[in-house]
């Protein structure tokens, strides 16, 4: 079986974890400091603060964004609950957006006409590593005085008119969840613009003490300030973090070239109806996955079932959460967001992992070559 993904996990990452052991195992220890340094020097983006999964990221964003009961928050359907869970847990309004037919990320067109006086903030998915529209997101944010909060948990190295993906806006989050492109089985990370709401962060992500103020020596002692959490992973996942991203350059070239080596390939399948990825010239995507379009949700099961039989995991994506049960007890109907079910019925991800062997990126191609014949 080829399998969909598969971690790329060497001796580096091994070894970072067997040193980890033997020094200090809670969060804020040498590793997470470093991690964050060594993220910056990889991508550019200062001052990550990382977290226990993206899904907390998310979380803490919410918190700093005071996103309240009444708020209303605009955020694509086509996601994974945690970008809707953020929210809902503060008591806001899920106002859903329907997405754009070519990178099937939040339709930014249509977000004027969403927001309302309630609107708090918008939250755009980087879907597949391809960046939204974020300057056409951003200004309309701006001018309504509302909070942009980027869920890049696809898109660690991607960029939109050359500046990264998750300080496009006010916060950022990542993810390093197993499935992504830099893991550590869970975890996650956040970047914020605002010098005050980033210590407010630490705060809150260290169970509402200033114990980093302490450690740093700003303050003799530590106490509780605020209602806060525990969004702080161990020293431990730190360590395997700064493994992956020693290797960024190698993770990502690896990833590429199964990429292109797909797109390459499955050129002419687009005479038969499928749809291979777009991405925008004004966006540099990471390689997070490759996807197909079929022509319809009965050939996409029928896809997925021959690959299947002949030894290739591939897989569909999202359920569209306006029309999952949660979606429906809030009112929304799947005919809501027409392009949204549409995508999710016919969408299919093929494997694709660092390091993917030459034959076995071979083999997925001639599969799915002659299963769309």
């Amino acid at each position: 079986m080829i399998f969909f993904n598969v971690p790329s996990i060497t001796k580096l990452e091994r070894e970072y974890i067997a040193e980890s052991l033997s020094g200090k195992l809670s969060g804020d220890g040498p590793y997470t400091k470093k991690a964050s340094t060594l993220f910056e020097k990889a991508t550019g983006v200062a001052g990550m603060i990382l977290t226990t999964s993206g899904t907390h990221s998310l979380e803490l964003a919410a918190l700093l964004c005071d996103i309240s009961p009444g708020d209303e928050v605009i955020l694509p359907s086509f996601t994974f609950s945690s970008t809707a869970n953020a929210f809902l847990l503060r008591g806001a309004k899920l106002v859903f957006c329907d997405i754009r037919p070519d990178t099937l990320n939040m339709d930014e067109s249509l977000l004027p006409s969403l927001i309302t006086p309630k609107t708090k903030a918008i939250v755009p998915v980087h879907y597949a590593g391809v960046g939204c529209e974020m300057n056409e997101i951003n200004a309309l944010a701006e001018g309504h005085c509302i909070y942009v909060i980027e869920d890049a948990a696809h898109a660690v190295g991607s960029t939109y008119n050359g500046q990264q993906c998750g300080e496009l806006s006010d916060i950022g989050c990542y993810s390093f969840h197993e499935t992504k492109n830099y893991c550590i089985g869970e975890g996650g990370g956040i970047v914020i613009r605002n010098s005050e709401m980033r210590k407010l962060a630490e705060v809150i992500r260290e169970k509402g003490t200033d114990r980093s103020s302490f450690w740093r020596g700003e303050v003799d002692k530590y106490t509780w300030r605020q209602p806060g959490s525990s969004f702080l992973p161990s020293d431990v996942l730190a360590a395997m973090l700064c493994a992956q991203i020693m290797r960024f350059d190698e993770i990502m070239q690896s990833r590429m070239r199964v990429w292109n080596t797909y797109h390459t390939a499955f050129d002419s399948i687009e005479e038969r109806g499928w749809r291979r990825p777009v991405v925008p010239c004004k966006c540099v995507h990471n390689a997070h996955m490759y996807y197909l379009i079929a022509p319809d949700a009965a050939e996409r099961a029928r896809f997925i079932a021959s690959l299947k039989e002949q030894g290739v995991h591939a897989v569909s994506h999202y359920e569209p959460l306006h029309a999952s049960p949660m979606g429906l007890a809030a009112g929304y109907r799947p005919k809501d967001l027409p392009l949204t079910v549409d995508y999710a019925a016919r969408l299919v991800r093929l494997p694709m992992w660092a390091g993917m062997d030459e034959d076995d990126v071979a083999a997925v191609i001639s599969v799915v070559s002659t299963v769309t014949a």
